[in-house]
Order: C-alpha cells, then sequence, then structure tokens
C-alpha cells in the first residue's frame, strides 16, 4: 500500500462509519442498547482511523484540486465546503458524546446525539462523495 491508495481507504472507512453509526441508530431505537454501544464504538474507531489516513494522505501530497471546470465543480464546492468545515467542529463534540455514554451520564448523551449523530452520519457520506468526485470519473 502507497500514498496514492489512502483516498481509497479513506473513502472505505467513511462508508463504514455510515454504515456502522446506521446500525448503531437502529439498534438503540429497537433498546438493544449492548449492541448500539458495539456498533457506535466501531464508528468510533472507524471514523479515527480514517481521520489518521487522512492527515498521513494530506501531509503526504497536501491538497488536491479539483480537476474539472465545468458545471460539477460548483457541485463539488457545494459538498466539499460543509464537509470539512463540519468535520473540523464535529471531533470535540463526538469526544463529548462518547464520554458522556461512557460515563453514564445518558441524558447528556442522548440530547447532544440528537445533533451530534445527523451530522457525523453527514460527514462520512458526504466523504464517500468527495472521494467519487474527485477521484473516480
Amino acid at each position: 500500500m502507497s500514498v496514492t491508495d489512502l483516498p481509497a481507504l479513506n473513502a472505505a472507512l467513511n462508508f463504514i462509519s455510515a454504515v456502522l453509526l446506521s446500525f448503531g441508530y437502529a439498534n438503540i431505537r429497537l433498546g438493544k442498547q449492548n449492541i448500539h454501544k458495539r456498533f457506535m464504538i466501531a464508528a468510533l474507531v472507524s471514523s479515527a482511523l480514517f481521520l489518521t489516513s487522512y492527515l498521513i494522505y494530506h501531509n503526504e501530497v497536501g491538497s488536491v484540486p479539483y480537476p474539472y471546470q465545468d458545471w460539477t465543480r460548483t457541485v463539488y464546492l457545494i459538498v466539499l465546503i460543509p464537509h470539512v468545515i463540519l468535520a473540523a467542529v464535529m471531533v470535540p463534540f463526538i469526544l463529548v458524546m462518547v464520554w458522556w455514554a461512557f460515563t453514564a451520564r445518558f441524558d447528556r448523551h442522548r440530547r447532544i446525539a440528537r445533533w451530534v449523530w445527523p451530522v457525523w452520519m453527514y460527514v462520512s457520506i458526504s466523504g464517500v462523495t468527495v472521494y467519487l468526485m474527485l477521484y473516480v470519473r
């Protein structure tokens, strides 16, 4: 594996995170707290692996410009800009949400999870979209 393989790995990790987040959500709605916890820990690990791989890639390669100058550039930027902003903002909120769950402050965990979970899903799915638009055509 080389640094050129990392964007595909990053997209896969984002996709895996979205799937795990979905299963975690479904299981908490079914009242299966232990299964929910396992899926959410797996989503956290997948997202942490993504972040590590992402930082390694961009440390080596730098910024990658969008290669097309057609109408898709506007769509790309509409997806990319909120993706980047929300991804950066989400990290401390995810850590607080996880901390409240592990310290059994479930009322606080639930309150913040209602906002954090959908944004985490958006970041994961839009990350795959950014990859597809930038590297697959």
